[in-house]
This record gives structure tokens, sequence and C-alpha cells, in this order.
């Protein structure tokens, strides 16, 4: 009986052993990443402490072997969708298994009067190395306690590592007193007749008409959804829905990233283009981006360019299929290069839950390409 049972035990023990050779992940829910590089979008993605992933409008670097995911920490229920806690971030070598690396910026207490107090808007971060100082610059979409969406600012923090922990430097409207490269003498006669800021998916005029860059020209452009991006040539850019969220801008950072340089273009005019993503292909330059509903879903956006600052071409809708209308539910976030595929590129979106905040889900999906149109299409089961 005892040779029995030692003998179901070995080979139990060979069981274990060949799925934790073949890494299959065996903890129980662990649905959104069934094994190594086999991801199921919108289901709940557990890291290793069986936790579902607390990192959304999320941004990804790649650094010395592993990818660190960056996100906004959320907390139940409608509280959740402002910052309660700070940014989260994770790490993993394979896109599938992450493991928690804690809060790498953290809110300050109630009544500090701190722009990252508790209880502000803290959205989208992003981090990006800077091979000249050695530090790693996150920038991130601000909006000081108490005011809604009227501060329309950029966070910016610092750290030594890619865990962290970041130190929080300043807040900024982008580029005070310079205005754009592309904003002709005839726009700067207009008069300023946009008095009041308005956010959401429209405004009484085309924003040329009101001016809105003149009204803001003095105190800085408006900055509220946002990414960053660092070209071949290690020059970062910092991309942002502006102009009461009717335009987009691309700015040019400062070679420490620490600031913005007064070179900046305008894209898109009074398109309502929100939750820019940029990735770079073949030597073209690639956006995908939302159109403006609040938290509720709609058609993606794309476009090309083959140059930083333009000409952008606006392409189709990428999404293809049931619900591409209303991008799977989701809003894009950040577009991956897979590291050592040069051709393969992660869509990173959010199914946001204002309702319940923390309950918000990922949706990663692969994209291929027809031309220069990015095509996402819906995959309940994908390998990488």
């Amino acid at each position: 009986m005892m040779i029995k049972h030692l003998h179901t035990l070995i080979k139990h023990a060979h069981t274990n052993m060949r799925l934790l050779i073949t890494g299959i992940c065996i903890v129980t829910g662990l649905t959104a990443c069934r094994q190594p590089r086999i991801f199921t979008p919108g289901e709940l993605w557990l890291d290793n402490n069986g936790t579902h992933i607390n990192a959304h409008g999320g941004g990804m670097l790649y650094c010395n072997g592993k990818y660190y995911w960056y996100g906004e920490h959320k907390i139940e229920g409608s509280a959740g969708n402002v910052a309660n806690v700070g940014f989260h971030c994770y790490s993993s070598k394979d896109l599938c298994r992450w493991t928690d690396e804690g809060i790498v910026l953290k809110v300050e207490p109630e009544g500090s009067h701190s722009d990252i107090e508790k209880g502000a808007i803290m959205e989208r971060p992003k981090v990006i190395y800077n091979k000249k100082t050695n530090k790693y610059v996150m920038w991130f979409h601000l909006e000081p306690k108490g005011i809604g969406y009227s501060g329309a600012r950029s966070g910016l923090a610092v750290a030594d590592a890619p865990t962290g922990p970041f130190t929080y430097v300043k807040s900024l409207r982008p580029n005070a007193g310079y205005l754009p490269a592309n904003y002709t003498d005839e726009l700067k006669s207009v008069p300023v007749s946009a008095k009041q800021q308005y956010s959401g998916g429209g405004l009484p005029q085309h924003p040329d008409s009101l001016n809105i860059v003149m009204r803001d020209y003095e105190n800085g452009q408006m900055a509220r959804d946002m990414t960053l991006f660092v070209d071949d040539d290690n020059k970062a850019y910092h991309i942002y829905a502006s102009e009461d969220n009717s335009t987009l801008h691309i700015a040019l950072l400062s070679d420490d990233y620490l600031s913005h340089t007064g070179t900046y273009f305008r894209l898109f005019t009074g398109r309502f283009m929100e939750a820019p993503a940029m990735f770079r292909r073949n030597g073209k330059y690639y956006l995908i981006m939302s159109g403006c509903t609040g938290w509720a879903p709609n058609a993606g956006r794309s476009a090309v360019a083959e140059s930083i600052f333009g000409t952008w071409k606006e392409l189709e809708n990428p999404f293809r299929g049931n619900d591409a209308d209303l991008s799977f539910h989701s809003q894009s976030t950040y577009i991956l290069p897979v590291e050592g595929k040069h051709t393969q590129f992660i869509y990173m979106g959010d199914r946001w839950m204002p309702g319940n905040a923390i309950d918000g889900r990922y949706i990663w999906l692969p994209m291929r390409f027809e031309g220069d149109q990015p095509v996402i299409e819906w995959k309940d089961r994908w390998e990488l």
C-alpha cells in the first residue's frame, strides 16, 4: 500500500514538473493569460499574488530584458475614478506572467495641498528612459483635486530605477508662451472668443474660429489624454489632447525629457481625438486614437505619416468585426512593439468600468496591416 502511494506521489511530481517546465499557468482563475504568451482579452488577469492586475490607462517600458507595465491603481466603486493610491507597476519577461512591483508614485495625503493629493485625477502614466541622464521619466495627465477636468495639466516624476520610487517634480500646461509651428499668421489674427473651457465631444464653434490656442498662449496649452514616444534618434515627444479636446498636439521634449522645447504641431483640428497611442513601423509613424465620449466606448481612429510632425493622413477605424464601432468596448492606451519581433505590435486597450473602477479589464489584441492600414480583430484567445 505504501509502495503504491509512493508511486502515485512520484507520478504527480513528474506531472507537476512537466507543467512547470512548459510554463502552463496553473493558478486557479488566471484566465486572461492561460500560459506564456497566450492571451484571453477581457478576462480577469491575475498577478503573481493571484490579484487582478491594477494598472489602468497603462504604458509599457522595456528595459534590461523585462517589460514594465505602469498604470492607474483603482479602488472599488465610482470613487476609484479619482486617484486614491497612485500609479502601480508590474514586471514581466514574457508579457503574460506579471510580478507586482508595488506603487511607484504615491498620492500625497489629504490636506497636503499637493498637486497629487489624494482625490486628484491622475491618468495614463507613461515612462521613458533617458540614456544621457540615466533617469526614468514619467509624464501623466493631472487634474488637481476638486476642479474636475478644467486643469488639463501634465505631471512629471523621475526615478533612478524602473520600479521607482518616482519623485514628483511639477505640473504644468505645455509650451506656455509658444505657438504651434504650423499656426498660420491668419489664425493668429483671429479674435479670441473662447472665454470658457469645454470638454467631451463638442464645441459651440470650430476651435480655429474661437482661437483657443491664443486663449491659452500665456498659461500653456491644455493637455488631457496623453502618451510619450521616443524615436530612433532618442528624441522624445509628448502627444496629448488639447484645445478643449478638439485638437491633438505633438510636442518635442528637451534632451533630458523634463520639459518642453516650444516646438509643437497641431493635428486633426476639430476632430476631437483622445487616448493617443503612437508607434513606428517600416519608417512610418502611426497613431491609434479614440473619439471623445467620456467613459463610453466609440469607434477607433488611426493615422499615418512619413515624419512625426506630419503631414498626417487619417485612415479608417482600425477595428474590424462585431462591435468594431465600439472598439470592442475598449479605448486605446498604448501600442506595444514586441521585443525581438519587429513586425509584431500589440494593441493595449482599457475596458472602463466607471461604476466599479477596480473591475476595469484589459483588451490586448494583435495588430496586422493592410498596406498602411492597421487592423485589429477580436480574438477570444490568441498566441504571441
